[in-house]
Parts: structure tokens; C-alpha cells; sequence
């Protein structure tokens, strides 16, 4: 640690020889962190932030070159980042907070009785503080923390937004192209009927009724394209390049990312609380501070002065349990948290099981309900069938696709919501 006089000196030179003056015998090292709750602010092994550690080690599971990794790389490119300077500004604090324990300077402006302006310039120094300097600079440090997780929080918030638009947009891609396939098919059973009704073998209400399922496949089919348009133009909003001719689904590994992002920010939210509670009892605790000044005569002055921030009250003993239960308050938080992350993870990993499972049920659906179509449609054709029996016959084969559609998009946003709650979206590192 540095001697008294030495960080006196170091300040003024003319404070420094008055204030040696006076306090030669006092003359000795600052006390240490177990003497005084004062510490030297050098980085240790020890002080290295676990959690800043856990988020830069962050994998993400989406599967590089595919469209899923492509549309990460252009969200993450053209953020925003407001955490990121959340993040700057809580860091430049930090390094500020890690030279608390040196002495402080600055000028006192005072009026006499005699109504003379007197000016002085005082330097102090914290002798003994009960542990707040040390609980400042940890205090400085969660902040970092807590910021940290944030700007990984928002990246992957981010990330699973785009994605899910762009999962959305797929969708209805797919939607709209079964149902044009659908309105071809459909308008050659209508051609077929209308044929018939000229002829005179069938009445003109099987032909309404086929126009009026081509109509409404028309008017689903644009609301499908409308909507892919819509999620489309949501997302090229969020990037800096167009993602419009993007196709496919992409890949995510089955991997998991360490502790949920919503422990990492209780664990940071715990540092916090505590750094503000041991800030807050020695508040109410005296310390010990060296002062020393001079006036613009040249006049020295000096002395050892007791501080506290509270003056001891008929509740301060309640305070002080108080604080002592942000201890236990902040870890049954912690606790909360990884069971809420837990319980929600494994819930949606359940969800995303069945959406898998019922999508291959769906496909073997679908499957059955083509074969049972060619057969009704060769029966037609040899004359054993009414144009009507094919139409739902194939009805029942395009719902049973459009069931499959849905279902393997569902399985696709319960995968990436359960990514999302591990926080795996966004590599960390590359945020």
C-alpha cells in the first residue's frame, strides 16, 4: 500500500509538508483490506467475474450456413445495441470505483464570522471504512455484470424475434403454395363438372359448391401471401440486407448453453443486493478519515476525524437485521430462478416431443389420404365414381397436408423457443 505521505505529497506539495508536519507521528501504511476494509484496487485471479466468463463462453446452437444462421448474422449486425452502451457506460463507472481507496482533493469554500470569504483546498484520505470502498468497487463490478446479461439477453431476444418471423414467412410460403396446387386441382374438378352440367348428367348446385371452394382456397391463398409479406417486410426492417429470396429452414443443434440466462441475471441481481447492503451497514457504522488543507496564506491544517453517513436511531438495530436478510433473500431469488428456468425448459421440451411426434403422425396421414385419392380418382376414371366422391376424397387429402404444414412449423418455433429460454440463440463471444 502506499504511505500517508506519499499519497499527501503526491497531491500538493504544499499540502503534503504541512500535513507531514502535523502527522509525522502518524506516519504508517494504510491498513489492509482485513485491518481496515480498505483494499489496493489490483486485479486478482479472485476478481475475475464468473458470470462475464459463463456469457463470453456462450455457444450458440444454430447450425452455421443455413438460413437460420444467416438471418442471426444480419440482425446481430444491424442492432442497435443500447445494452452494448448500457454495458460502456457501467464499465467506465467501474474503473472509476476501482481507485476509491486513493485520497480525494478539492477546494472548501467558507464565510468567516468576520464576513471574509475564506478558500482552502483539502485533501482526504479513508482510513478505516468498515468494508464500503471494497463494497463500492463490488458493487461497480454487478452493475457490470448485470449489464452484461442484459446486452446477451437482448441479442438473444433479438435473434429469436427475426427468426421468428422468418419462420412465419416459411409458413405461409409453404401454406400459399399448397393452396395454389390446391386451386389448380380443384379448378379441374370445376371444369370437369362444368362439362357435366352442359351435357345434362349433373345439376348446376355441385357446380356452385365447386366454386365456391375454389373461391375460398383464392381467398386463403392471398391470405397466406399477405402474410408472408407482412412477416417479410418486418424483418428486412431489422437487418441491413434484404432476406426476401431466403429460403428454407435451418438447423439447430441440440446442445445446451450453461445456466439460463435468467439465473445468470438473478446471480448479478444477488451481487448487487449484497454490495448495496454492506454499503448500507457500514453507512451506520463509524469510520476513520485523515484530513489535511491549506489556505491561500499558505497556512496548513490537519487532523483524524470520525464518520458516519446515519446517526444511530430506535430503528437502527431493525436496519441492520434488515440488511442481514438480503443475504438469504438474495439467494432464495437465485434459487427461484433456476427452478422457473427448470420448469419452463422442461416444459417446452415436452411441447417440442409432441409437435415432432404429431408431425410424423401427420406425414403417414397424409400419406394414406394421397393413396386413398389416386385410388378414388382411378375408380372415377374407370366410372365407378361421381366427380364428387373425388373432390372429398381430395378435400380430405389436402386438409390432412395442411395439418402436416402446420404441425412442422409448430415444431419448428417450439425449438426455437426452447433455445430461447436456454439463451443459446446468440453466441456469446461474437455479441
Amino acid at each position: 500500500m502506499i504511505a500517508m505521505t506519499a499519497i499527501v505529497a503526491g497531491c500538493s506539495t504544499d499540502i503534503g509538508e504541512g500535513f507531514v508536519s502535523r502527522f509525522r507521528g502518524a506516519e504508517a501504511t494504510i491498513p489492509t483490506e482485513q485491518d481496515a476494509g480498505v483494499r489496493k484496487a489490483v486485479v486478482r485471479p479472485g476478481d475475475a467475474s464468473e458470470i462475464i466468463a459463463a456469457l463470453q463462453a456462450r455457444p450458440s446452437v444454430i447450425v452455421s450456413g443455413t438460413p437460420y444462421a444467416r438471418v442471426s448474422h444480419a440482425v446481430i449486425a444491424s442492432d442497435a445495441r443500447v445494452a452494448e452502451a448500457e454495458l460502456r457506460v457501467a464499465k467506465l463507472r467501474e474503473e472509476a470505483a476501482r481507485k476509491n481507496w486513493m485520497p480525494t482533493i478539492g477546494p472548501r469554500v467558507s464565510l468567516t464570522s468576520l464576513g471574509d470569504l475564506v478558500a482552502e483546498m483539502v485533501v482526504n484520505q479513508v482510513l478505516f471504512d468498515n468494508g464500503r470502498k471494497v463494497a463500492e468497487r463490488d458493487l461497480a463490478k454487478a452493475d457490470v455484470e448485470r449489464a452484461a446479461v442484459q446486452l446477451v439477453e437482448d441479442g438473444n431476444q433479438r435473434v429469436f424475434d427475426a427468426l421468428s418471423l422468418y419462420v412465419t414467412a416459411e409458413e405461409n410460403r409453404d401454406l400459399s403454395l399448397h393452396l395454389n396446387r390446391a386451386y389448380d386441382d380443384m379448378a379441374k374438378f370445376e371444369w370437369v363438372m362444368q362439362q357435366r352440367v352442359q351435357g345434362g348428367v349433373s345439376n348446376t348446385s355441385d357446380l356452385n359448391v365447386l366454386q365456391q371452394k375454389l373461391a375460398s382456397i383464392r381467398a386463403r391463398s392471398a391470405e397466406a401471401q399477405e402474410a408472408e409479406a407482412t412477416a417479410l417486410a418486418e424483418l428486412n426492417a431489422m437487418t441491413a440486407t434484404s432476406l426476401t429470396d431466403l429460403r428454407g429452414l435451418g438447423g439447430l443443434r441440440d446442445d445446451t448453453a450453461g445456466e439460463a440466462l435468467g439465473v445468470l441475471r438473478a446471480r448479478a441481481e444477488r451481487e448487487q443486493a449484497l454490495a448495496t447492503a454492506r454499503i448500507e451497514r457500514a453507512g451506520h457504522l463509524p469510520g476513520l478519515a485523515a484530513t489535511g488543507s491549506v489556505d491561500g496564506y499558505g497556512d496548513t491544517s490537519g487532523g483524524l476525524e470520525v464518520t458516519t453517513d446515519s446517526l444511530f436511531g430506535l430503528g437502527t438495530l431493525a436496519e441492520f437485521k434488515a440488511i442481514e436478510a438480503t443475504k438469504e433473500t438474495s439467494d432464495r431469488k437465485v434459487a427461484e430462478a433456476r427452478e422457473t428456468a427448470d420448469r419452463h425448459i422442461a416444459s417446452q421440451q415436452s411441447r417440442l416431443v409432441a409437435y415432432k411426434r404429431q408431425a410424423g403422425e401427420a406425414k403417414g396421414l397424409t400419406a394414406a389420404a394421397k393413396q386413398n385419392l389416386d385410388m378414388f380418382q382411378r375408380q372415377f376414371e374407370g366410372g365407378q365414381r361421381q366427380v364428387m366422391d373425388v373432390v372429398n376424397t381430395y378435400e380430405t387429402y389436402a386438409r390432412a397436408l395442411e395439418t402436416e404444414i402446420e404441425l412442422k412449423y409448430k415444431a419448428a418455433r417450439a425449438e426455437l423457443e426452447l433455445a430461447r429460454l436456454r439463451g443459446a440463440l446468440a453466441e456469446g463471444g461474437a455479441i
